[in-house]
């Protein structure tokens, strides 16, 4: 994590050398392992993940332990160095659970503490990339508010931290990447507890999703037994820290698929000739790309001070992460929504990937809070009470 001094409050917001090189391992990587073709074949197959990339960026590059301590098997890192993933990740649709399991998840455990106990060992595997963890909670939850669907059974309410408890119920969805999680970490009115996701009791019933590159599942509990982590009132807030960092670091990948589609779509209107000049010179074109530039540019600007002040602990957290979200959502969408269309017939096709990003960006605009949503805890942070 990022050390800041007294002199030097204000948000950090270029990237470090570390952060530079962290970018390009995980750029090469998914250069060689996760180009479109690649993205689109595993959308049209039974298992959404490619196992063998998962592996080498969690393991092999170390990105799934960046929030964990080292102590715990992790990188020791912070959120800076995860949003450099997510912006990656965002470059390239790429199907992984990174912000369900390494952000979401992992974030909402470290809130519970402990150096060892169940906490200790989840963090661990999750760190080293061996297991993976879900929050089960809607892809679309702002707040733990929202949360509040399963339940224990009564009689078996409120054990001690860490004992096995029987009779889990409730149904929840979607729930992203739920399909493929090995963990899935339920919230009740009782506390937080751990559920294999392979135990009796657990049904997963994967939905149709719009991004085929993040699939969302519906979660059935029916007496399953987990193990209880924390007591209600530390889990609300550890489940409020899960879902802050998830919106925070979720506009970073936000900012990535931003800027592939502006990259990809000036190249090709460079390329792409009529009337005997490049479509590109023509000045209606070149406003429009113009303004999806200083969009991008925004946008970077608010993803980074989002991640510099969850990474830095900051008490502006949640308004920087706010300000991301409600402006990020809508620069990702309108960049796909012109990649699509400055592409002509070719971005309407499914062998172009274009359709991808619009759909991930589509899909993120709802995730972890709208941008309406965003722009309401705006108001409330600034004491701006609507008209």
């Amino acid at each position: 994590m990022t050390a800041r001094t007294e002199e030097s409050q204000a948000p950090d917001l270029l990237y470090s050398e570390a952060e530079e090189d962290l970018r390009a391992a995980v750029r090469s990587l998914l250069d060689a392992r996760c180009d479109a073709p690649a993205v689109i074949a595993r959308t049209e197959s039974a298992t959404p993940y490619e196992p063998e990339l998962w592996k080498a960026l969690a393991t092999g590059i170390g990105a799934a332990g960046l929030l964990v301590p080292e102590k715990l098997g992790g990188q020791g890192a912070g959120h800076r160095e995860a949003a450099v993933v997510m912006e990656e990740l965002g470059r390239r649709v790429a199907p992984v659970p990174y912000l369900t399991s390494s952000v979401v998840a992992t974030r909402t455990l470290l809130v519970l503490g402990g150096q060892d106990g169940p906490v200790a060992a989840l963090l661990t595997e999750l760190a080293t990339g061996r297991r993976t963890a879900v929050l089960a909670v809607p892809f679309s939850a702002a707040a733990p508010e929202t949360t509040a669907a399963f339940s224990a059974a009564p009689g078996n309410a409120a054990p001690d931290a860490g004992t096995p408890l029987a009779a889990l119920d409730g149904t929840l969805g979607p729930i992203a990447d739920a399909a493929s999680a090995d963990v899935l970490l339920v919230p009740t009115a009782d506390g937080l507890y751990a559920v294999d996701a392979d135990a009796p009791g657990v049904a997963v019933e994967p939905l149709v999703a719009l991004d085929l590159t993040r699939p969302l599942a519906t979660v059935t509990l029916t007496g399953a037994t987990g193990t209880r982590l924390a007591d209600a009132g530390t889990a609300r807030e550890a489940v409020r820290a899960g879902l802050l960092s998830g919106a925070g670091l979720l506009a970073s990948e936000q900012l990535g698929i931003a800027e592939w589609c502006l990259t990809e779509t000036v190249g090709y209107t460079r390329e792409r000739r009529q009337f005997n000049r490049p479509v590109g010179s023509f000045q209606s074109l070149k406003h429009r790309m113009a303004q999806l530039w200083l969009e991008v540019v925004s946008a970077r600007a608010a993803a980074r001070n989002a991640a510099d002040a969850l990474a830095t602990g900051s008490p502006d957290a949640p308004l920087a992460v706010a300000v991301a979200q409600a402006y990020c959502s809508k620069v990702a969408v309108h960049a796909a929504e012109e990649c699509v269309q400055l592409h002509g017939g070719i971005g309407m096709t499914w062998e172009h990937p274009a359709h991808l990003y619009l759909k991930r960006a589509k899909a993120d605009s709802i995730a972890y809070g709208t941008a309406g949503r965003h722009r309401e805890t705006v108001a409330e942070l600034m004491e701006l009470p609507a008209p």
